[in-house]
């Protein structure tokens, strides 16, 4: 596989993150994917990056995830374009030399065991393959959203629940914290930077954009050690929705995220 310059990498970066792109739109460019590359998207969800990853190339595209329900989803959404698709988690991957290009948007977050996770890319990519990944980073990932889990834990309805809660994410401080991490598991890593990326939205967007992840683990039974109530649930999300609007000025909240762009080359 040819080498590409990533030189100016961090140059494209910063263009890049002053217009008003999505941070995946962001990823996408600094893979500069080629149209004979073969590609996976490690975290499909339901593929829509996946299908616009097809759209970049003629090569070889697979998207996965551990849930069956996003796969069944992204397999409905995708027909006739020549995707494939299969359950399987980053941990549990055991491709080998398959791949150009593997691109994680907005799950790296989830892994379980990043290590191990890493280790299977590394082993999925052919000589000079790229991974890039985009993320939310360090526990202040979303100041809103922990803003508004500090009512859930003062609340007297929802207080003694969420004290049972542990957290199911991974996250690194800083940037060479991330880097450490890839280049102890092989890769050369050409390029990691944490931004604070904020956008606007009404208070039900954010408490969409809320919902189409971080509720994944704030209401998921598998992270209590106690039963979960309909009126735990109830109250937890009447409280978030809450403090989005009290967050809101003029009738729109700042949206704050700090986020981890890397991209990481396999040199041998």
């Amino acid at each position: 596989m040819e080498k590409i310059d990533f030189s100016k990498i961090a140059i494209e970066y910063e263009k890049l993150a002053t217009v008003q792109k999505s941070a995946s739109e962001v990823l996408l460019k600094l893979l500069k994917i080629r149209n004979s590359e073969d590609v996976l998207d490690l975290g499909c969800g339901t593929g829509h990056l996946t299908r616009e990853i097809r759209s970049l190339t003629n090569g070889k595209v697979v998207g996965v995830d551990p849930s069956e329900g996003m796969i069944r989803e992204a397999i409905e959404k995708s027909k006739g374009l020549n995707i494939i698709y299969e359950v399987k988690s980053a941990e549990n991957m055991d491709y080998e030399e398959s791949f150009d290009v593997i691109l994680c948007n907005s799950a790296f977050q989830w892994f379980k065991e990043p290590e191990k996770a890493i280790k299977n890319c590394y082993r999925a990519l052919r000589r000079y393959g790229r991974i890039g990944i985009q993320a939310p980073a360090k526990k202040t990932y979303c100041p809103n959203f922990i803003e508004a889990i500090e009512l859930v834990k003062r609340d007297e309805r929802t207080k003694d629940t969420f004290a049972h809660f542990k957290e199911p994410w991974f996250f690194l401080e800083t940037a060479e914290e991330y880097k450490s991490l890839f280049e102890k598991c092989g890769f050369k890593v050409v390029f990691s930077k944490i931004k604070e990326i904020t956008t606007k939205h009404t208070p039900d967007e954010v408490f969409r954009i809320f919902s189409s992840g971080a509720i994944a683990g704030y209401l998921n039974q598998d992270y209590y050690d106690v039963k979960l109530t309909e009126e735990y649930i109830s109250a937890f999300k009447e409280m978030v929705k809450k403090a989005f609007k009290k967050q809101a000025k003029k009738g729109f909240v700042e949206l704050k995220f700090n986020r981890v762009f890397l991209i990481a080359v396999k040199q041998t």
